[in-house]
C-alpha cells in the first residue's frame, strides 16, 4: 500500500486486533484534501475490461461519505481508483493508488469522506501494468434535506435456487439505495437447500461443492455470487446498505453457535470469524466506532427525512433460539415450561448494549421516519396452536378451513360459538421462534423505550412478503412492518405440497391474514423486493414481483401497495 504526498490518507489493514475481533472496515480512507495520484489522464482505449471479475460496488452512502469497492484477480498490483462527477471522467474529483493484498483476497474498499452533498458520482478502477479497467460504477451522496427517499428492500438470494432477476429489476428501478437485509448468500453444499429438479438446468450449483467452513471457502462462495451478471449490475448501478443474517455464517445462527454447525465441523467461533472476515472483504461497511470495528449495527440519516438504523439481530447478542419440539412430551404440550422460557427476561435478541444504543438513536432523532433495517419479523405472528400441530398432515386443509370459519364467526360476534370453538382460535403460539416472537420480552422493552415514536421495521429472512401492524402486549400500535419476499429462496410453497395450485396458495394466504390478528398482507410464493418511497407526508411500499426466476426473460408487477402516514 502507498500513502499520499500529504499523509492524510489512512490505511486500515484487515487484521486480528488484540481483542481477537476481526477488523471490519474499508482498507483505505480518502479525505477531501487528498492529492490526485493520476497526473496524466489514462487513455481508456488502450485498456481492456479484464481481471475485475467481481465487478464494482459502493456501500453506505450518506450526505458526505460513500465506500467504493472492487476486487482484482492478482495480488501485488497497483490499482488506480478514480471518482468523477461526469461519466467520461473528464474532471477527476478524487483518485488514488492501492496495492492489492492476498490478506484481503485482493479486494479494495475505499471510504470517501468529506464529499459534497447531493451528488451523482462515477467511479472506476484500473491497472496500468495489465492495461486492465473495470466497468464504471455509479453512486450518490444524499442531499442535506430530501423531498423523497427511495429504498429498494431485499433479502435471501440463493444462487442455486434460480436466476437473480430481482437484482436486475432493482438495478433498473428508481431506488436511490438497495437495502439488503441479509442472507446475501447461502452456506449449503451444491445440490443442497434451494436446488431442485426445476432449476437443475440452470447450472447454478454452489462452489465450492461442500458446505463452506474455512476462510477460503467463504471467499470462494462470495466470488461465485459476485460473478453473476445481474448481481454485478445491481452493485454497479446502486449503492447498497447491507447487514448480515444467519446464512452468511450458518443457518439459524446465534451468538455462540448455529443450527447448521456441528462439533464435527470444528470450532464455531473460528468458522464465524472466517465468515465475518470474508463478509468485510466483499461487503464492507462504515464503522460504528473507530475502536470497535466488529459491530455492524449503525445509523444513517438519509436527507433528514429517514433515520435508517441497521440492526444485528443475529450474531452479536442473540441467545439460542427456543425449539417448540422441546416442549412436546408424551402427555402433550408442556405449556408451563414453555411460558417460563419464552418470558424469561434474561433472554435477548439484540443484547443490552445494542438495545440501549438503538433506544438512544430513536429517542434523540428528529427525522420524520424512524426505520429499523433488520433481519427477522418483528410483528407478532401468533397462529392457532392446532394449526401448527396439523401443518404437513393430510387433515391440514380441513382443519385450516374450520379455524378460519370460527375466526370469522368470532369477528362477527356469533352468539352460537361454543367455548371450545373459541379456544381453538384463541389458543395461539408463535409460528417462528427464530423471529422476534421468540424474544417477546426484548421486543416489549424496545416498544416501551420508544415512547410515543412510531417506527417502521423492514424485515427479510422468511422468503415471503408480509405487512403487519406492530403492537404492544396491550394492543397499542407502535408502527408497521414491511417484510420482503426472497430474491430466489423458496417461500411457503415449498411446504404446501408438490407445486401447489394458485387456488391453494391464495387460500392459505387468506387464511393466515384472517387467523393472525396483526397481519394485513401476505404473499406465500412470489419472489421480489419492496420499493419504499418516503416523503414528508407518507410512506408508500410497493411489493414488486418477478414472474419467473427460471428464465432471464422476465416481467415485473406490483403485487400490493401500502400507504402509511
Amino acid at each position: 500500500m502507498e500513502t499520499s504526498k500529504n499523509g492524510r490518507r489512512q490505511f486500515i489493514r484487515n487484521t486480528i486486533l488484540a481483542t481477537g475481533a476481526i477488523m471490519l472496515a474499508p482498507n483505505f480512507i480518502s479525505c477531501n484534501d487528498d492529492d490526485n495520484e493520476n497526473e496524466s489522464k489514462i487513455n481508456v482505449t488502450d485498456y481492456t475490461k479484464i481481471n475485475f471479475n467481481q465487478g464494482v460496488a459502493s456501500f453506505d452512502p450518506t450526505k458526505s461519505k460513500v465506500i467504493i469497492w472492487t476486487r482484482y484477480n492478482s495480488p501485488d498490483k497497483k490499482i488506480l481508483w478514480e471518482v468523477s462527477k461526469d461519466i467520461d471522467f473528464n474532471k477527476i474529483l478524487r483518485s488514488g493508488i492501492i496495492t492489492t493484498e492476498l490478506s484481503r483476497d485482493n479486494t479494495i474498499a475505499v471510504e470517501l469522506t468529506e464529499l459534497a452533498e447531493n451528488q451523482k458520482l462515477y467511479y472506476r478502477f484500473s491497472n496500468k501494468e495489465d492495461k486492465a479497467i473495470s466497468v464504471t460504477g455509479e453512486t450518490i451522496t444524499f442531499p442535506e434535506n430530501a423531498s423523497s427517499v427511495k429504498l429498494a428492500v431485499c433479502s435471501c438470494s440463493n444462487y442455486q435456487a434460480g436466476l437473480f432477476n430481482v437484482y436486475n429489476a432493482m438495478a433498473k428501478s428508481e431506488a436511490d439505495v438497495i437495502v439488503h437485509l441479509g442472507d446475501y448468500f447461502y452456506e449449503y453444499e451444491a445440490g443442497g437447500y434451494g436446488s431442485n429438479a426445476q432449476n437443475a438446468s440452470l447450472n447454478r450449483l454452489h462452489q465450492p461443492a461442500h458446505e463452506i467452513l474455512t476462510l477460503e471457502d467463504y471467499r470462494t462462495r462470495y466470488k461465485q455470487y459476485r460473478s453473476d451478471a445481474d448481481l454485478q449490475l445491481a452493485h454497479q448501478k446502486k449503492p447498497f446498505i447491507c447487514v448480515w443474517d444467519d446464512h452468511e455464517v450458518a443457518n439459524d445462527a446465534y451468538k455462540e453457535g448455529a443450527e447448521n454447525h456441528s462439533d464435527s465441523e470444528g470450532n464455531y467461533e473460528t468458522r464465524k470469524q472466517n465468515a465475518l472476515q470474508a463478509y468485510s472483504e466483499f461487503l464492507p461497511f462504515s464503522r460504528l466506532e473507530a475502536n470497535n470495528q466488529s459491530l455492524i449495527y449503525r445509523n444513517f440519516n438519509l436527507g433528514n427525512l429517514v433515520s435508517l438504523t441497521m440492526l444485528d439481530t443475529r450474531i452479536i447478542g442473540r441467545d439460542k433460539q427456543l425449539n417448540m419440539n422441546d416442549y412436546i412430551t408424551a402427555s402433550g404440550f408442556n405449556g408451563i415450561k414453555y411460558q417460563a422460557d419464552i418470558t424469561n427476561p434474561s433472554r435477548a435478541l439484540l443484547g443490552t448494549t445494542q438495545r440501549n444504543w438503538l433506544t438512544q438513536i430513536v429517542n434523540s432523532n428528529t427525522a420524520k421516519w424512524q426505520v429499523l433495517g433488520q433481519q427477522v419479523l418483528m410483528a407478532k405472528m401468533y397462529v392457532p396452536a392446532e394449526m401448527l400441530t396439523a401443518f404437513g398432515t393430510p387433515n391440514f386443509n380441513a382443519i385450516l378451513t374450520e379455524l378460519v370459519t370460527i375466526k370469522v364467526r368470532l369477528a362477527n360476534n356469533d352468539p352460537t360459538l361454543t367455548a371450545q370453538e373459541i379456544a381453538r382460535v384463541s389458543t395461539v403460539l408463535p409460528y417462528n421462534l427464530d423471529a422476534w416472537d421468540g424474544y417477546p420480552v426484548d421486543r416489549e422493552m424496545l416498544y416501551n423505550a420508544f415512547g410515543n415514536k412510531k417506527i417502521i421495521t423492514l424485515a427479510g429472512d422468511t422468503h415471503n412478503a408480509w405487512s403487519s401492524k406492530l403492537t404492544k402486549q396491550d394492543k397499542t400500535e407502535v408502527g408497521i412492518e414491511l417484510a420482503t419476499s426472497g430474491i430466489t429462496s423458496p417461500g411457503f410453497e415449498l411446504y404446501l405440497g408438490n407445486n401447489p395450485s394458485p387456488e391453494t396458495l391464495k387460500g392459505f394466504e387468506a387464511a393466515l391474514t384472517t387467523l393472525v390478528d396483526d397481519l394485513n398482507y401476505f404473499d406465500a410464493s412470489r419472489r421480489g423486493y419492496i420499493l419504499t418511497t418516503f416523503t414528508s407526508s407518507n410512506v408508500k411500499a410497493e411489493w414488486i414481483f418477478v414472474n419467473t426466476i427460471l428464465s432471464s426473460s422476465y416481467t415485473t408487477s406490483i403485487g400490493h401497495t401500502v400507504v402509511y402516514s
